[in-house]
């Protein structure tokens, strides 16, 4: 017997999965919220040198004050990091006089000043994190996503060791102390380190999330499941756009986003440990305790199973052998599972990340963009839902990746000043890649046994998250040839979708066990 043959004894999708489902919802809406905060915690508004006062300046304008003391750019606006070493009082006759001599004009002596229309404070204006040091105000992402690159490998370990409820507890503790930790920070240096921190706890979330609520479920509604939590993380894309935009303060805006997670720790209270994981890792008795309750709730009171009947279900996990990254290396269609899922996962992180960070044109305001993008993500989820079940896992994915790819290679012919076509294609082009990054997850957590599932999880989200480190520093190569990095984005997506094509279909197939069961 297997554990699909008892799902339908218990029922497969009743009362009990759908509380674990939305409970394990809850978690998920918390993730792009600090995935995608660095767009407004490290906001840089608009600023100018500060300009000391002088007796010369007592019957000037604030705006004549800026004329004399600030080089313009070309199109009549102040720059942000140079001033005049004297105050040009020529320019008060004729502002267009702007002087050529270089050797007039100096970094900003006495700090900055900002711009505080639009937010109260960022961290860019806490810690003048502009001009020369506007490198440390981007590496706070790049902390962050190191720290969700380190979790990934930590998790996905510890999961499969000590299971899943127990290392998602762990990981929303974690995410709450180091988020409230971060939101009190009084130094550069220890909000960076507590950003990293919080990279590594939120990684344990997003990896276990999905497969605790997939090994519940039965294989008819195992689709529903997956698209039904990664339209959460939509929802929490749109309600960050709502809460930065009633939240302007970086520290509150931390404690705003950081408290959902106290929330998600008192609901998992009535979220069972995986009877898989338990059955696979020898732990009948609480397997079968948790079986009971499920039949119990679905109105399954008929039905009875003795844990020796569980016991004869184990998979081809040894006594006291344990399994490791390296286990999935070791037969030869489990390595080439893992090949080639890693190379798929590396081609839709690198291409998303590479489209989010490129899709401009919609006129808006940051607030309103965040919640336009979040929105365009839930039509392309629903699409897949009926592409996943209709032409399979392995053509949906294969197909999202390379339309995504051809979509960033179209933009590269469409001249520069058919404007409205550009943006359209490249809205399809997230769409695609949206569409790719939901069919993946879902895929990826029914290719792999339950014995290993964790670790293959924790694998391809490693090489997932170098794909996204490495999107950004792509855009440097235009520097050699304009649109090399469309070109780049577009080969690696194309490439990395044909890829897709070698994996085994899962429609319809039942979740492995053991090794045995994908050998």
């Amino acid at each position: 017997m297997k554990f699909e043959d008892l799902l339908l004894e218990i029922g497969g999708f009743g009362r009990f999965q759908i509380l674990i489902l939305f409970i394990l919802c809850l978690p998920r809406i918390n993730l792009p919220m600090h995935f995608l905060l660095h767009n407004f915690l490290a906001a840089t508004p608009s600023h100018h040198c500060a300009i000391p006062y002088q007796e010369a300046f007592v019957n000037l304008t604030m705006e004549e004050v800026l004329l004399i003391s600030i080089p313009q750019e070309p199109d009549g606006t102040f720059r942000s990091c140079e001033m005049f070493s004297q105050p040009q009082f020529h320019l008060l006759l004729n502002s267009s006089l702007q002087p050529e001599n270089d050797s007039i004009v100096q970094h900003c002596q006495h700090g900055w000043v900002y711009d505080h229309s639009q937010f109260t404070s960022t961290i860019s204006t806490q810690w003048d994190l502009v001009c020369e040091q506007r490198g440390l105000n981007q590496a706070t992402a790049t902390f962050f996503f190191i720290g969700v690159t380190m979790g990934a490998v930590v998790f996905g370990y510890l999961s499969d060791r000590f299971g899943r409820k127990a290392m998602l507890l762990l990981s929303l503790v974690c995410s709450v102390v180091f988020g409230m930790l971060s939101a009190a920070s009084v130094s550069y240096s220890m909000l960076a380190i507590t950003r990293t921190l919080t990279g590594v706890a939120l990684s344990g979330v997003s990896l276990i999330v999905l497969p605790l609520g997939m090994e519940w479920v039965d294989v008819q509604h195992r689709t529903f499941s997956g698209i039904l939590t990664s339209i959460f993380w939509s929802i929490g894309n749109m309600l960050l756009a709502m809460v930065a935009y009633l939240v302007r303060e970086w520290h509150w805006l931390l404690v705003a986003v950081t408290g959902p997670c106290l929330l998600s720790i008192v609901c998992l209270w009535w979220v069972p440990e995986s009877a898989r994981w338990l059955i696979a890792n020898g732990k009948v008795k609480q397997a079968h305790r948790h079986l009971l309750r499920c039949a119990r709730m679905n109105g399954r009171k008929d039905f009875a199973v003795s844990p020796e009947v569980l016991r004869r279900m184990a998979t081809d996990k040894k006594p006291g052998e344990s399994y490791s990254y390296i286990s999935l290396f070791r037969t030869p269609v489990l390595r080439k599972i893992s090949l080639c899922s890693g190379a798929v996962w590396f081609g839709v992180a690198f291409s998303y990340y590479g489209m989010s960070m490129n899709l401009t044109g919609f006129g808006l305001n940051m607030y309103l963009s965040q919640f336009v993008f979040g929105a365009i993500e839930i039509p392309a989820k629903m699409v897949m839902y009926v592409l996943v079940n209709r032409a399979g896992r392995r053509q949906s994915q294969a197909w999202a990746l390379i339309l995504t790819g051809l979509c960033i290679g179209a933009n590269i012919i469409i001249p520069k000043s058919f404007t409205s076509l550009r943006s359209v294609v490249a809205i399809m082009g997230k769409g695609f890649s949206e569409a790719a990054f939901t069919t993946v997850f879902l895929y990826t957590s029914e290719l792999y046994p339950t014995v290993l599932r964790q670790n293959g999880m924790g694998y391809t989200s490693f090489v997932a998250r170098l794909g996204g480190a490495l999107a950004p520093l792509v855009f440097l190569l235009d520097e050699v040839w304009r649109s090399l990095p469309e070109v780049t984005y577009c080969g690696v997506a194309v490439c990395c979708g044909s890829v897709a094509f070698l994996l085994p279909e899962t429609l319809n197939v039942r979740l492995p066990e053991g090794i045995e069961d994908i050998e």
